[in-house]
């Protein structure tokens, strides 16, 4: 792999498609497309390496948590706090904090502490890692948090993700350092505290996506909707957009179209399963019940000792595989219903064996 390869690796996918789009050779497009299908092979792998292996390690219900530590590890690589090495070090153990404890603290809160509660923790987790919207930080810490969110832990799943957070913090502390370590060298975290206005547009839109995504999922919880995460992440996609535009009607109702589509087919899914096939052990005892009421007329009845109804699949077998020993009365020896008859001739015992296979 050469080094101009390498570095097209790098790149991001929208600067991808627009090389891709003002080359003029074939030869060119071909590199950048392969570019692009060796960048998205490598990050797939390396994402179902390390969240498996997180996984693995913190147990199956700290996944989320695992995705949430991939999503941040590929956006600090390009992106840092826009504050100080050592502030930002203490910023990422904070957001990672507020990521681990929030959503859980937020389960088990009462009904009147529940928007308070995620609209303080979500502000916080903006504020401390989008200074700067437009570089993506606020997309990704904000599907962590909803992520989160719907998926809390309690108990030992809880100290579990606790420890990931811890790892996760070495892991992403170290690239931060190594790829921003000289970057706003004099700028502390405080000084961002003291500059904050609401008549700055970044402040604006910290405050407007807090408070959107807080209520939405504070509804979510409070009114019992199943997976209301979902209800998050639709808000906050509508909501990050950044400059802030002075109308968001086309976006709302490319919202709503697309809300109405899912419940359509919600509804249409629930219709299609309205009517489920019914049990195969109540299929089957109406099946006996209907071989039962033919026995007066020799329909097949069970013979004695046989099978009746509710012995879940045995009946099926009875006509396929006949019985080991057949009893007294089939083989036409002595038998609690034909001890005062005649022995049958051969022939007829014979007939009579073939139909009790045969059934």
């Amino acid at each position: 792999m050469t080094r101009k390869f390498y570095d097209a690796l790098q790149l991001d996918p929208s600067i991808l498609k627009r090389r891709i789009a003002a080359c003029e050779t074939k030869k060119e497009k071909t590199f950048y497309r392969a570019a692009m299908a060796v960048r998205s092979a490598l990050i797939v792998a390396f994402a179902i390496l390390f969240i498996s292996l997180l996984s693995g390690l913190f147990g199956a219900d700290n996944t989320p948590m695992a995705v949430a530590l991939f999503c941040m590890l590929l956006g600090i690589r390009f992106v840092n706090f826009e504050y100080c090495a050592g502030d930002s070090l203490a910023g990422l153990a904070a957001a990672l904090a507020i990521l681990t404890l929030a959503p859980c603290a937020a389960a088990q809160a009462g009904p009147a502490l529940v928007a308070p509660l995620h609209f303080a923790a979500f502000f916080a987790l903006l504020f401390l890692t989008s200074q700067r919207p437009e570089m993506g930080n606020g997309g990704i810490y904000s599907f962590a948090y909803i992520y989160l969110t719907g998926n809390p832990v309690a108990g030992q799943a809880l100290a579990r993700r606790s420890l990931m957070a811890l790892t996760g913090w070495l892991v992403c502390g170290a690239i931060l350092l190594a790829k921003h370590r000289g970057r706003h060298a004099d700028t502390r975290f405080h000084h961002l505290v003291r500059r904050f206005r609401l008549s700055r547009p970044e402040c604006l839109w910290l405050l407007r996506m807090a408070l959107g995504v807080s209520l939405v999922l504070a509804a979510g919880q409070v009114f019992g909707v199943e997976r209301f995460m979902w209800m998050g992440f639709a808000c906050g996609s509508l909501l990050s957009e950044y400059p802030l535009s002075g109308s968001a009607a086309v976006r709302f109702w490319q919202r709503i179209a697309g809300a109405a589509a899912g419940a359509a087919g919600r509804v249409l899914h629930g219709l299609l399963h309205r009517l489920p096939l019914q049990d195969g052990d109540e299929l089957l005892r109406r099946a006996d019940d209907r071989r039962g009421a033919l026995r007066p007329f020799g329909g097949g009845g069970a013979a004695p000792g046989g099978h009746g109804a509710g012995r879940g699949l045995r009946p099926l077998f009875r006509r396929a595989v006949p019985p080991a020993v057949a009893p007294p009365s089939a083989r036409g020896g002595p038998g609690p219903l034909n001890q005062n008859t005649k022995r049958k001739p051969a022939h007829r015992q014979k007939r009579c064996a073939g139909f009790l296979l045969i059934q």
